[in-house]
C-alpha cells in the first residue's frame, strides 16, 4: 500500500478527466445526479441482491468499468458535500472515539503489543503472514473469486470481484491522500530526536518536508486496513442474504487491522481510521453499481409523491407533486 501520492494523484485525474468531458445527458451525469438523489435519503443503499438481476444488460463492460471507477473517485471526494446532519453527527461521534483512543490507548495498546510479540514469534509470523493478505495477497484473493466466477459463469461473482477491485483501487487512492494530509510518524520508525516513537500529526507533507511514502509521514490512516475493509464491505452489501459471507469478510478485514498494530506498522487509531473509511469507501462502491445497474436496467431511479399548496387563478388550491 506503500504506493506514492503522485502516482495515485495522477491515476486519479487519468479516470476524472475523460468523465468529466462527457455530455451532458452521459451515463456519468445521471450517475452523478442520481448520487445526489440517494444523498438526500441518507444514502441508504439500493442493493437487491437476487441473482436475476445481475443480467448481461447490467454487466460491467470495459468502458463501464472505468466510468464506475472515476465516479467512485469523484463522489468520494465530494460527498462530504452531500452529507446529510445525521451523517455529520455520526463523523462527530467517531471523531470523539478517535480523540479518546489516541489520548489513552494508542502508545499503552503499542507498547503491550510489542513486548507481547517479541516474546511470541510464532505469532509475530503468523501476524506477518495475515498482514500481507492486506496488501499483496488481497489481489491474487480477488483474481481467485473472478476466476471462479467466469469458470462457473456467475455474473454475480464477476460483478462483485470487479466492484471489490474498484473498492480497492478508490480505497487506496484516498487512504494516500489522508497520508500526504496528515504526516503522522508510525510507530515502527524512531526519529533522532523523538524517543520514544512520535504519534504527532505534522499536517500536508508539502509543508513539513515529511513524505506519505516514508515511515515519517505514511501512519494515518492504516492503508491495508482501508483496502481490507473496502473489499469486504462490498461483499457484505452484494451478499447481504446470506450471513456467513459478510461474517467471514469482517472478520478477516477486523484480523487484517490487528496485524497492522501486531506488526507494530500503525497506532490502533490508525487502524480504527482505515477501517471507517474502508467501509464507506466499499459502501460507495456499492451504491454507485447498483445506481448504474437501475439506469442500465431501465428502472426508474425513485418515486415519491408529497401534497402541498399552490396558487392558481388566485385562489389556494391543494396540490401533489410526483418525483421520478
Amino acid at each position: 500500500m506503500r504506493l506514492s501520492f503522485s502516482l495515485l494523484f495522477a491515476a486519479i485525474i487519468s479516470f476524472a478527466v475523460p468523465v468529466l468531458g462527457q455530455e451532458t445527458d452521459s451515463l456519468v451525469k445521471k450517475l452523478d445526479s442520481m448520487q445526489k438523489t440517494d444523498a438526500k435519503q441518507d444514502n441508504k443503499p439500493f442493493v437487491d441482491v437476487n441473482k436475476d438481476e445481475y443480467t448481461s444488460r447490467t454487466n460491467i463492460t470495459f468502458k463501464g468499468y472505468f466510468i464506475l471507477l472515476g465516479t467512485d473517485m469523484l463522489q468520494e471526494v465530494r460527498s462530504p458535500f452531500h452529507a446529510s446532519r445525521k451523517t455529520w453527527l455520526q463523523v462527530a461521534g467517531f471523531a470523539a472515539i478517535e480523540g479518546i483512543v489516541y489520548f489513552v490507548a494508542d502508545k499503552p495498546i503499542q507498547q503491550f503489543s510489542t513486548k507481547f510479540m517479541k516474546n511470541n514469534p510464532g505469532l509475530r509470523n503468523t501476524s506477518q503472514y495475515i498482514t500481507n493478505f492486506g496488501g499483496a495477497y488481497e489481489g491474487y484473493v480477488l483474481a481467485a473469486f473472478g476466476a471462479y466466477g467466469l469458470i462457473f459463469k456467475s455474473d454475480k461473482v464477476k460483478t462483485t470481484t470487479l466492484l471489490a477491485t474498484q473498492a480497492y483501487i478508490t480505497a487506496g487512492a484516498m487512504s494516500e491522500a489522508a497520508k500526504f494530509l496528515t504526516s503522522r510518524q508510525r510507530p515502527n520508525v524512531y526519529d533522532p530526536n523523538n524517543t520514544p516513537p512520535n504519534d504527532f500529526f505534522y499536517g500536508p507533507a508539502i509543508f513539513n518536508g515529511r513524505s506519505a511514502t516514508s515511515g515519517f509521514g505514511s501512519s494515518f490512516p492504516s492503508g491495508h486496513t482501508t483496502a481490507a475493509f473496502a473489499a469486504a464491505t462490498v461483499f457484505a452489501y452484494e451478499y447481504k442474504d446470506q450471513i456467513l459471507i459478510p461474517s467471514i469478510a469482517y472478520s478477516a478485514a477486523c484480523l487484517v487491522g490487528i496485524s497492522r498494530i501486531t506488526q507494530n506498522a500503525h497506532w490502533t487509531t490508525d487502524v480504527l481510521a482505515g477501517a471507517a473509511l474502508g467501509y464507506v469507501t466499499g459502501k460507495q462502491v456499492v451504491n454507485n453499481y447498483h445506481r448504474y445497474a437501475r439506469l442500465r436496467s431501465g428502472k426508474k431511479v425513485s418515486l415519491n409523491f408529497h401534497f402541498d399548496l399552490q396558487y392558481v387563478d388566485g385562489v389556494i388550491m391543494p396540490g401533489m407533486v410526483c418525483k421520478f
